[in-house]
């Protein structure tokens, strides 16, 4: 159940750098996705390596899901907005992602998951997103959450904004999860038109918002649905300010740059070259996905 806060104060709130468009891409068996942020943002946007936004009605788009497959070095979350993904990896856990859920998952050295839709019509709508591992912790064990809908802790502002607080923390209320070193703060707002929403955000953090349904306004300049607004960088602010042109629905993240190298081959992400050749061979050699049973 939603409890009411009252409205968090931002008082220097930071302006807009870019509006980014996304690129239609195919990834998994075949599902249809747009690729809101990409490999050229990754340092600009540091520690977020990727944002997916995948949503349709017709099952061919998804039906054929995201077969096994190895990930290392960093973390996935996907929120599911509607429809039903099925998640099974080596290290033995298994979910059901359903309307409103999210699930996240610490790749840390190695696993091999497999993400498969459980419907056969309908709408299949949500997001995915990859979040860097600090190299410390690139190796570390496996981790793996479920959350349904209503694990995910949400509220309402007084100005109308309904808020669900899948990480860091919002007007108060803590979210499903907390990572120390990256911070990240990931919220879904639906902003009724004419309200206004504030986000309070650490000046050293990067931040956007990606726009789903309507378009909202930040200092005169609009953000249209299916968009991405990339918030500029300022030691001066405190956070971020948006009003909604027409009712919205968006999601807001912002992080703490690791400032560490990146380097990625598909789904490993390390810091060098060797690293990644290991990474490499591990999986050819199968040792990847057994790795995470230890």
């Amino acid at each position: 159940m939603m409890s009411t806060v009252s409205t968090e104060t931002v008082r220097t709130p930071r302006t807009v750098e870019r509006i980014i468009q996304g690129q239609s891409v195919m990834d998994g068996a075949g599902v249809k996705i747009n690729r809101v942020l990409t490999n050229t943002l990754q340092r600009r946007l540091d520690p977020f390596l990727m944002l997916d936004n995948f949503g349709s009605d017709a099952a061919n788009d998804y039906i054929a899901g995201f077969p096994d497959h190895p990930h290392r070095g960093f973390e996935t979350v996907t929120y599911m907005l509607e429809g039903r993904m099925r998640h099974r990896d080596s290290a033995g856990n298994e979910g059901l992602l359903a309307n409103g859920g999210v699930q996240w998952m610490t790749a840390g050295r190695g696993v091999i998951h497999s993400e498969m839709p459980e419907q056969e019509h309908g709408r299949m709508e949500g997001f995915q997103l990859w979040l860097n591992l600090p190299a410390k912790d690139k190796l570390c064990k496996p981790w793996y959450r479920d959350f349904t809908a209503e694990q995910v802790p949400s509220f309402t502002t007084a100005d109308g904004a309904s808020v669900r607080v899948i990480a860091g923390s919002s007007h108060g209320v803590q979210g499903a999860v907390q990572r120390a070193v990256t911070e990240p703060v990931y919220v879904d707002v639906a902003l009724p038109a004419g309200a206004a929403f504030s986000q309070r955000i650490p000046a050293g953090h990067n931040a956007f918002i990606f726009v789903y349904r309507g378009a909202v306004d930040i200092d005169g300049k609009p953000v249209a649905s299916g968009r991405m607004a990339i918030f500029e960088n300022s030691a001066d602010s405190d956070g971020v300010q948006l009003h909604a042109s027409e009712d919205a629905r968006f999601i807001l993240l912002a992080g703490q740059p690791l400032n560490e190298p990146i380097a990625q081959y598909g789904p490993f992400v390390m810091n060098t070259q060797a690293e990644l050749m290991q990474a490499v061979e591990d999986f050819r050699a199968g040792l990847l996905g057994e790795e995470a049973h230890a």
